[in-house]
């Protein structure tokens, strides 16, 4: 039996206050960032994301953050289960599903709204036929069931119905982390390239094909976070930092930036790859597809994860005052996200109308940058108001009755 198989001790079971770990909230922030920007047309901005040192994007950042950010949340109050209940370790999450589901459904309606007056009042009437609207404006009663079924997801608001489903999931996910962490990883690995072999995915409606994302892949970097959160919590690392990892890391970032950009380079490993797929290897390791979170993908932005866990400058740097501002919209993510992705249909909208308006971009991404962290600071406030009030209505009641 390893050391990671050991049960929790009792002194675990107990939720400890901890330091947070700035790293979490300001890359969670970056990629919110990131997202609001690879969302937005024609902007140079778009050539300073993370997709343009990989194969990975912002989106493997957020899986990989919302997981680490579950476990250390959630991990808690299920080794207090024997006291508390188990119900009181899993309502919060599947609340927070909800939620998430909520949020999806806003965002969709929101999304066709904008589209939709894009092109009734602005004449950018190539709008209705852009993220997966044909079908809501050209087949409206199918594409109504779907929506509300997850089954029709426009895009560019897609990544929420991954996440509430893995949410949902979480429960089950952690009790077997807590347990047996390296199964929990093997069976996650498993199930990911099953999903590749046998095609697996949650399907679309009305129609064919499944998920952009799909919570049958995209579940491994969630739970690869989740243990990084979970053993977080316990002061320790789920990955240890080695020297021969971190430099194989490395060099594999090297090879992935070398395979993007040196010429001659790329067309050569793709063809590799496409050899090793005619041999028989599944097509989710031999690819760079995006649905089924193919293996150069995947491992890039592990890879990516794990060197910048390394490096102490790292940490000094994300908890710097200069970037306060990435961690605040870390801290607000959901309502963000939520900002972010309107603002980015706003702008195609906007850029639709002015096609030829390049200073647009230039103006539109710092303008939206600002917003957002706006947005972030009164949801900040807000959170922190509610966390007082409670305390505040604890010292009425314990106030005297006054004299009569």
């Amino acid at each position: 039996m390893s050391r990671h198989d050991i049960a929790v001790p009792n002194e675990l079971a107990t939720p400890v206050k901890r330091p947070r770990d700035p790293r979490i909230d300001a890359f969670r922030g970056l990629a919110l960032l990131m997202i609001f920007v690879d969302h937005s047309p024609h902007n140079p901005f778009e050539y300073l994301t993370v997709r343009n040192i990989g194969f990975s994007d912002a989106a493997e950042a957020f899986f990989i953050m919302s997981g680490i950010a579950a476990g250390l949340a959630y991990t808690g109050r299920f080794q207090a289960r024997h006291d508390k209940g188990l119900w009181q370790a899993v309502a919060p999450m599947w609340k927070r599903s909800w939620t998430l589901y909520l949020v999806q459904i806003l965002l969709t309606s929101l999304a066709i709204a904008i589209f939709a007056a894009g092109a009734t009042w602005f004449g950018v009437d190539e709008l209705l036929t852009k993220i997966n609207l044909r079908q809501v404006f050209g087949n409206t009663a199918e594409a109504l069931i779907g929506i509300p079924l997850l089954g029709h997801q426009l895009g560019y608001v897609n990544i929420l119905p991954a996440y509430s489903v893995l949410l949902f999931c979480a429960p089950l996910i952690i009790l077997l982390g807590l347990w047996r962490p390296m199964l929990l990883l093997g069976l996650s690995a498993a199930l990911w390239l099953a999903a590749g072999i046998w095609r697996i995915n949650l399907p679309n409606y009305p129609n064919p094909g499944g998920w952009f994302f799909n919570p049958v892949a995209w579940q491994f970097i969630f739970v690869v976070g989740l243990l990084t959160g979970i053993f977080l919590r316990r002061g320790e690392r789920f990955v240890p930092k080695t020297p021969w990892l971190f430099w194989l890391a490395t060099g594999w970032l090297a090879v992935v930036l070398a395979w993007r950009y040196v010429p001659g380079f790329g067309p050569f490993m793709n063809h590799q790859m496409a050899v090793l797929g005619k041999a028989g290897l599944p097509f989710n390791m031999v690819s760079h597809d995006k649905t089924f979170l193919a293996l150069p993908r995947m491992t890039h932005a592990l890879a990516l994860a794990y060197v910048l866990s390394c490096l102490p400058w790292v940490t000094r740097l994300t908890g710097s005052k200069a970037l306060s501002f990435l961690r605040l919209l870390g801290r607000q993510g959901l309502l963000v996200f939520a900002a972010g992705t309107v603002l980015a249909l706003f702008n195609h909208v906007i850029m639709g109308y002015y096609e030829k308006a390049d200073w647009l971009g230039w103006m539109l991404m710092p303008l939206g940058a600002l917003i957002l962290i706006a947005v972030a600071w009164l949801g900040d406030i807000q959170k922190s108001a509610k966390r007082q009030t409670p305390a505040r209505k604890a010292d009425v009641a314990a106030q005297p009755m006054p004299a009569e």
